[in-house]
């Protein structure tokens, strides 16, 4: 192998390590921050995992879900901006229905907010929230 040979392949290998360095220590920054977030709510207990978004009208919804003393504490809110509208609601844990009732929205922001418990089962819990107002429906799911 002559000299320029050498330098071109120790050339070559430290590009093919860097590349992988990057691609390494990109992947366990991605990863570490999903891990971690987890690792937090598993251990506190009381952290909250929190979810929230837009219905298919001009609506907004926000689902809130804790551990607390081997119970999920979940809160559901849906927000449409106007009072006295009823809304069918429904909460389920891991495909079992906890909660099924009808709220009305009140007070100037034109919301209700539904608390209910659950029970803490073995493993992630996946919590879904519907809520429907005529042709407008609110979904929410978050994993706790």
């Amino acid at each position: 192998m002559t000299p320029t040979t050498r330098t071109q392949t120790s050339r070559h290998r430290s590009r093919t390590t860097s590349a992988a360095g990057v691609l390494a220590a990109a992947t366990v920054m991605a990863v570490v921050p999903v891990a971690s977030a987890h690792a937090t709510s598993v251990r506190h207990g009381g952290d909250a995992v929190r979810s929230n978004g837009g219905c298919s009208g001009s609506a907004v919804w926000k689902l809130k879900a804790k551990h607390d003393n081997g119970s999920i504490d979940v809160e559901y809110e849906v927000d449409s901006n106007r009072s006295g509208q009823t809304w069918t609601v429904r909460l389920k844990d891991n495909g079992e229905r906890f909660f099924a009732g009808k709220r009305t929205t009140a007070g100037a922001s034109g919301s209700f907010t539904v608390h209910k418990l659950t029970a803490d089962r073995t493993g992630s819990d996946v919590i879904r929230a519907r809520a429907t107002h005529g042709n407008q429906v609110c979904r929410g799911t978050l994993t706790v």
